[in-house]
């Protein structure tokens, strides 16, 4: 097979130019990251390196991964793409022994140093960030503070590597023992032990829903929700009384626990919900109108779990000994690890990244106070060495200019259609480089290539299988999810954990982006709903009050 077959190429035309730096970065595939990034991505961000780049380089240097070198990211058009380097073949296959004799061991043992080594260190990171003194500080310790921040975001971000690695390899060792054993499964069968018993986010959706449980057993409370002509009124309404007061202090600590998240949790641009409790009462208004019953969907999920489980072992009946015994050692590993893939959005995309944010914004408000900034979100508009030489020479550097260029920039990129993907295609970027799939590749690509269109219908990858009818609801701001009503199916860019409040009322999903391992996908599984994720065009396409149909098992949508 050549593994160097060119099987498309895009270096930019008039309508979406690509500036090149060398004839290198041409040969790669760059992919947009609508997946963790959907909107134009702000300097600061970029320039901290977000998810990709150094933290990268630093997983396939440990893990001598065989399908990579680098992971690159570039701004196109204002949008973020990023690019896989891959080992040429002789050295992947000199790596691979190695790769694949470690791997084992990190699946079966990273639950025990999460515990006692990963997870008290990421707490006590968070304590620092949390308990910092921004006020009494000068500007000098505030950037001091946040070289340490950027030391730990990059600390925190190797971490989430090393979990999101041995994570994947439990997970795909169960998937490969069970193909040995059992051979071919129905794909919701094993869809369905992807989810845990046990984690972040349940923790979460239970908080919430114990906070609406309070607010409905009170009238006084349920009317201040039911009544407010806005969410804004909410607040307001509660503080006159004793308790409104208490309620709102709840909300403070629940907020304090669950709220270091924004909409899109990879950027620095967006508010938390632990700076403004204005997103937490809108979803408890939302809870309490439809009445959700977290006990109802958690346990009709664990008993998706268990019969799903229950289905596997019985096809494991007429099975050896040992090779039970091999069956039971990889599901007992892959769902004790599972729970770490909604823990470790928590505590690195979300918590991680919110709060650098949070020291980003000390910053810009001692800005603001020295009168070098108009607004300490500016600061999102530099990048990072560009703070430095405007705080180091204020006279001298043209931070504001700077500033209003970028402004500019993301406003011209805000009218621009991003491609999906551009540079140099190949046999092996495309089919032998596994982390695409979490951006549905490569059946985004085929069906692109394909060219094959069917009148109303669109096609991506189905994420969770069945199959529902209902009202379109497009969603892309947190604003518009009170627009969402009960069996809505909403269609949106990406979610992230920020948007599970929503999935207690939708009766399905489609997204733009992602794959079956993506965010979107896994909550649809949670919830039990049909999904069909990594359409690429289904925001544009669907209008709210279509009529749809979402087939989660062929990955189609159909407009009615």
């Amino acid at each position: 097979m050549d593994h160097s077959k060119v099987l498309a190429e895009f270096h930019g035309d008039a309508s979406f130019p690509v500036a090149w730096k060398n004839d290198e970065e041409k040969r790669l595939f760059w992919f947009l990251d609508d997946n963790h990034v959907p909107f134009p991505v702000s300097p600061m961000y970029f320039s901290l390196h977000g998810w990709w780049g150094p933290t990268c380089d630093y997983l396939f240097r440990r893990f001598d991964v065989d399908t990579g070198l680098h992971w690159y990211g570039k701004v196109i058009n204002g949008y973020l793409y990023t690019a896989i380097e891959s080992r040429t073949p002789k050295d992947a296959d000199e790596a691979r022994a190695y790769y694949h004799w470690i791997m084992p061991t990190y699946a079966t043992n990273f639950l025990d140093w999460w515990d006692k080594r990963y997870l008290p260190e990421v707490l006590r990171n968070f304590e620092y960030i949390d308990t910092f003194d921004a006020d009494r500080a000068t500007l000098a310790e505030l950037m001091i503070h946040l070289e340490e921040t950027i030391d730990i975001q990059e600390r925190h971000f190797r971490l989430h590597w090393i979990l999101n690695w041995a994570q994947f390899t439990a997970m795909m060792g169960f998937n490969g023992t069970v193909k040995e054993l059992i051979g071919d499964v129905d794909r919701d069968v094993l869809a369905k032990t992807n989810v845990s018993r046990a984690d972040r986010n349940w923790d979460s959706l239970k908080a919430l829903w114990q906070l609406k449980e309070k607010v409905k057993a009170g009238d006084a409370l349920r009317g201040v929700f039911l009544n407010a002509a806005t969410v804004a009124d909410i607040g307001p309404a509660l503080n006159r009384s004793e308790a409104g007061r208490a309620l709102l202090h709840d909300v403070a600590e629940y907020a304090k626990e669950f709220g270091y998240k924004a909409i899109y949790t990879h950027e620095y641009v967006y508010p938390l919900y632990v700076e403004d409790p204005a997103p937490i009462l809108e979803q408890i208004k939302s809870y309490l109108v439809s009445d959700f019953d977290y006990h109802a969907i958690y346990e009709k999920c664990i008993s998706e779990l268990d019969a799903s489980i229950a289905s596997l072992r019985a096809q494991m009946a007429g099975r050896s000994a040992d090779d039970r015994r091999r069956f039971e050692e990889a599901l007992d590993l892959h769902l004790r690890m599972f729970p770490l893939t909604p823990d470790h959005h928590f505590y690195f995309d979300q918590g991680t990244f919110a709060r650098m944010r949070i020291v980003l914004l000390r910053v810009g408000r001692k800005l603001v106070s020295d009168g070098l900034l108009d607004d300490p979100e500016d600061i999102m508009f530099l990048e990072y060495e560009q703070l430095r030489r405007y705080v180091g020479d204020p006279g001298r550097y043209p931070g504001r200019a700077a500033i209003a260029q970028a402004k500019a920039a993301r406003d011209a990129a805000m009218k621009i259609k991003p491609r999906d993907w551009v540079g140099t295609v190949t046999h092996a970027n495309m089919y032998e480089e596994p982390y695409h799939t979490m951006w549905g590749y490569p059946e985004k690509f085929e069906r692109q290539q394909a060219g094959v269109s069917v009148r109303g219908q669109i096609v991506g990858l189905g994420g969770s299988a069945g199959v529902v009818e209902g009202r379109a609801r497009v969603v892309k701001t947190p604003k518009e999810f009170d627009s969402v009503e009960q069996g809505d199916i909403m269609v949106c860019i990406m979610t992230n954990p920020a948007w599970v409040v929503v999935f207690s009322k939708i009766a399905g999903i489609v997204t733009d982006s992602g794959g079956i391992l993506s965010h979107s996908a896994t909550v649809a599984r949670e919830f039990m709903m049909p999904a069909v994720v990594g359409c690429g065009t289904a925001t544009r396409e669907i209008k709210s009050g279509d009529r749809i149909r979402v087939d989660g098992d062929t990955g189609v949508v159909h407009l009615l």
